[in-house]
């Protein structure tokens, strides 16, 4: 059940990443420079008040250290790069290894 729930979690996030990546190459394609969105940006576009809360969350409980190193250097990252890497690492959370039963019958 639990490998199921990071399957789908690494599913919905890959399919973030797509999009996110498709948005960037139509910006690239039409400004004819490479273009990349910052997840800050994104996210700030979209839910600017859960931005806050997550930033004052993280200042308040963790460290403002932490704000201004880790967390503002992933948010500084291209939307598309994040999500792939958090699907990639929700994956491989969820594989399911094949069993080898078969490996060692002589045939």
């Amino acid at each position: 059940m639990f490998r199921f729930a990071f399957r789908l979690a690494a599913m919905v996030s890959l399919s973030v990443a797509v999009i996110m990546a498709v948005l960037d190459a139509t910006r690239t394609v039409a400004a004819s420079q490479l273009v990349t969105t910052p997840l800050k940006t994104s996210w700030n576009a979209v839910s600017p008040e859960t931005l806050g809360t997550a930033e004052m969350f993280v200042r308040e409980k963790l460290s403002p250290l932490v704000w201004d190193t880790a967390v503002n250097w992933v948010l500084a990252l291209p939307g598309f790069v994040v999500f792939a890497g958090l699907a990639l690492l929700l994956y491989a959370i969820g594989y399911r290894r094949e069993r080898p039963v078969a490996r060692y019958v002589a045939g």
